[in-house]
């Protein structure tokens, strides 16, 4: 009999709380199916109708595909952050099987929001091309590179925010708090270059304005990344991994034994 390793145990225990994720986020039947599309679509169809009805139609990008890649990108770092905060107390009765370990539970999540959010932006490019939308991306491999970076910066920060929530409950409602009101100071649904200096020194600050103005610089030739700080994004992707790492081996036994 062949004993398995233990990267092959961890690959199997993933797996399976992968399908366990899933199961529990569309145990709605096909009500949670249709909520997962529907809830993009009405972000977007809201602001853009807002947008056309104080400016009007005129912009030098296709604003519908302007708002759909910045709220694929915001709710890919939302959702990853939201289920991150309690994935540890949600799955704590697994613990006792010592094959499972907290952060395994982190990537599962992790996993179902990647795709399903490649799902949605899936149909949309299908959408978009049907009805004749600007589709073609000037630099589809960095769009790519900036997603796979934000994923690690939402994990990371996820990751971070569960362990210490996981003890201090009064964190995670802080966090979610704040989490509320991000949407509006991410540049989603506006680039810093619209902005006068004031607002464009405060708001980047928050390091999700960098990712979202790499993301629509790179899908649109008429935008640019000259208000991108790649060290800026870089320090803060670095900095909340490096500790949420650093936190999750020093306690992880006292998230599995509390």
């Amino acid at each position: 009999m062949k004993v398995r390793s233990s990267w092959e145990i961890q690959k199997s225990v993933i797996y399976a709380l992968f399908l366990r994720e899933v199961n529990v986020r569309f145990s709605a039947g096909k009500i949670g199916y249709v909520w997962v599309f529907l809830e993009p679509l009405l972000q977007i169809l809201i602001f853009v109708s807002v947008k056309i009805l104080l400016f009007g139609k005129r912009s030098s990008f296709d604003y519908a595909v302007f708002i759909t890649v910045g709220f694929i990108g915001y709710n890919l770092f939302r959702h990853i952050v939201n289920n991150s905060m309690s994935a540890f107390k949600s799955n704590k009765a697994l613990f006792a099987y010592k094959q499972v370990k907290p952060i395994d539970t982190l990537i599962a999540r992790l996993l179902v929001e990647i795709m399903i959010m490649g799902v949605i932006a899936l149909v949309f490019i299908i959408v978009g091309f049907y009805f004749s939308y600007d589709m073609n991306p000037e630099n589809l491999g960095m769009i790519l590179i900036t997603f796979v970076w934000l994923i690690i910066f939402a994990f990371g920060f996820g990751l971070f925010v569960s362990v210490i929530g996981f003890f201090f409950t009064s964190f995670t409602k802080v966090v979610k708090l704040v989490m509320m009101p991000l949407m509006f100071i991410s540049a989603i649904f506006y680039t810093l270059a619209d902005l006068p200096p004031s607002a464009q020194q405060l708001l980047s600050i928050n390091p999700l304005v960098h990712f979202m103005e790499l993301i629509h610089a790179s899908y649109f030739h008429s935008l640019t990344d000259q208000f991108v700080n790649y060290t800026y994004m870089l320090i803060w992707t670095a900095i909340p991994l490096y500790i949420g790492l650093r936190l999750y081996v020093r306690l992880s036994k006292a998230i599995v034994s509390q």
